[in-house]
């Protein structure tokens, strides 16, 4: 039986600060469209995902078992190679969350832990055919399937409802939404909790505590989820603006088809154990539900400064991730110089995205260019 050292309990703690952040950085995946056309009170539909998210952590473990045993090396990861990731992670979250940029959590965690296994084991610690098969195709495939599928979607909803009442058909996709923005929640909860849980797993089977090969424990899925379903809460409020307001001119139909070709992407994936990133196919299907209707207006600025981030996320996540597993594997005074650095940068972050704040009041305001660049927050 392992240890339950110190840096055992931090690092499980800092994977749980991790989910949190992803719970509030991802809401807009299932909730913005809802918001931004009205089906959904802003508060309600956070309340709903998050509810949603705490469910869908517990359907599946397939994902989690992909973390925990496969784009890394488990009998060369150790603890501190896995805090070192987590801070990669939690960085890039918050740096692209200060921008309303809405970047894939998922990568942000796999670019930190490849980063820090990268310089803590050398490459030998890094699975790049699971790297590869997992995380890099999927990355590439799901955002363009979920947009052909909602471009399929929203013609056919339009086709069909062409001849009805324009208030009926609202009313009616607006309660579509409902269910369809839950799906999307508890899709959400399926894929994303996992990820969390797949790293406490590792760090656990890094520690000895578990056996090479373990699945999740039932207290840690417990714990995932709650964590992810209280970030979600939270509401990530600037990224839910740019995926509601910001991506395209979306209205009821085009909110229900991107949410239900979203859905069954993620759905599938979560089944099939890859890992990812929501961000990307929810993204994917907005855009794909701006371009099925005629004369609807898709904003291919704001949609190129996203791509931007997708390609950046695991180069850049990577980076802090080797930089503070260099340190943190100094032993528990690099350990402390880390945490110590990564708390100034957060609070940073937290002070600078105060000088323009968005909340559920303003969240429905048309974001602008300015508002997404360095001066503006």
């Amino acid at each position: 039986m392992g240890d339950w050292s110190f840096l055992v309990v931090a690092v499980v703690l800092t994977a749980l600060a991790f989910d949190f952040t992803n719970g509030f950085h991802d809401t807009a995946n299932a909730m913005a469209t809802s918001i931004a056309t009205g089906a959904l009170p802003p508060r309600i539909a956070v309340a709903i995902s998050g509810a949603l998210n705490l469910v869908g952590a517990f359907l599946s473990t397939e994902v989690a078992k992909t973390i925990s045993g496969g784009i890394v090396d488990d009998s060369l990861v150790t603890p501190a190679m896995i805090f070192a990731g987590l801070v990669g992670a939690i960085v890039w979250n918050l740096v692209t969350w200060v921008f309303g940029l809405p970047s894939s959590s998922s990568h942000a965690l796999f670019g930190g832990l490849i980063g820090a296994v990268w310089v803590g084991a050398g490459v030998k610690g890094v699975h790049f055919s699971v790297v590869t098969e997992k995380i890099l195709i999927p990355a590439l495939a799901s955002p363009l399937i979920a947009g052909v599928v909602a471009v399929a979607g929203t013609y056919l909803a339009y086709v069909i409802t062409r001849r009805g009442r324009q208030e009926e058909v609202t009313r009616g996709f607006r309660a579509g939404q409902i269910a369809s923005a839950s799906l999307v929640s508890l899709a959400h909860g399926t894929n994303d909790a996992q990820k969390t849980m797949g790293v406490i797993t590792l760090t656990l089977i890094s520690a000895g505590v578990l056996s090479h090969g373990s699945g999740p424990p039932w207290w840690v899925v417990t714990m995932a989820g709650l964590a992810i379903a209280l970030g979600t809460y939270v509401g990530g409020w600037r990224i839910i603006r740019t995926m509601g307001r910001g991506l395209a001119d979306i209205q009821s139909p085009q909110g229900f088809a991107a949410e239900t070709s979203a859905t069954t992407v993620i759905l599938a994936s979560s089944h099939l154990g890859f890992a990812l990133s929501t961000t990307q196919v929810c993204s994917g299907a907005i855009l794909g539900a701006g371009v099925g209707r005629r004369l609807a207006e898709v904003r291919w600025s704001v949609a190129g400064r996203m791509v931007l981030a997708w390609v950046f996320t695991l180069p850049a996540a990577a980076t802090v991730g080797g930089l503070a597993a260099a340190v943190a594997q100094q032993g528990t005074a690099g350990i402390v110089v880390v945490l110590v650095a990564a708390i100034a940068v957060a609070t940073a972050i937290y002070v600078v995205s105060r000088r323009n704040p968005v909340h559920a009041a303003n969240v429905n305001d048309q974001p602008t260019t300015a508002a997404m660049s360095p001066s503006a927050v």
